[in-house]
């Protein structure tokens, strides 16, 4: 029987192979789209993909805070990227999904995403001037060969973000 191995540790190999053995500028990234912004995020740092489970609301918090999920036994704090982002709430749909992304960083937190957008590889895209007003967990924007633009998450920054970090309302 092969053996067996996680949706991490395939996403993990992934990324290591399309990196081309570590490379930071050849890596690949995950592209995903909040509200009407294209995101990049490290396959690394991405954790899992997964469909939108239901979540049980929390009362009293923000209203970008979606909830709590429930995957496979574990608590995941959802929140909604494009609300975050001051854009309208994320409509939850088939395209919708969740992306797992402290489990790197040991934290239990998912972004709740309008649709994925496939792998893209840094290398194919043009460094564009970054915003103006970009929160310091925002990195480097892009564009691709379409004129799309698009924009690198940091979530290492994004999860010790005292604005992320504090749900209550």
């Amino acid at each position: 029987m092969a053996r067996k191995i996680s949706l991490r540790e395939f996403q993990e190999h992934l990324a290591t192979r399309l990196g081309g053995g570590g490379s930071e500028r050849a890596a690949s990234l995950l592209g995903f789209q909040a509200g009407n912004e294209r995101w990049l995020a490290n396959l690394s740092d991405s954790g899992e993909i997964v469909s939108l489970p239901p979540l049980t609301p929390a009362p009293l918090t923000q209203p970008w805070f979606a909830g709590l999920a429930n995957i496979r036994g574990v608590l995941y704090a959802v929140s909604d990227f494009s609300a975050f982002l001051g854009g309208e709430a994320t409509p939850r749909n088939a395209q919708s999904r969740l992306l797992l992304i402290g489990a790197r960083h040991g934290v239990n937190a998912a972004l709740l995403v309008n649709r994925l957008l496939g792998l893209r590889n840094v290398d194919a895209l043009a460094p564009a001037p970054a915003a103006g007003d970009a929160p310091a967990w925002a990195g480097e924007d892009f564009t691709d060969n379409e004129g799309q633009r698009w924009r690198r998450l940091d979530v290492a920054r994004l999860l010790v973000d005292e604005q992320f970090l504090e749900i209550g309302a």
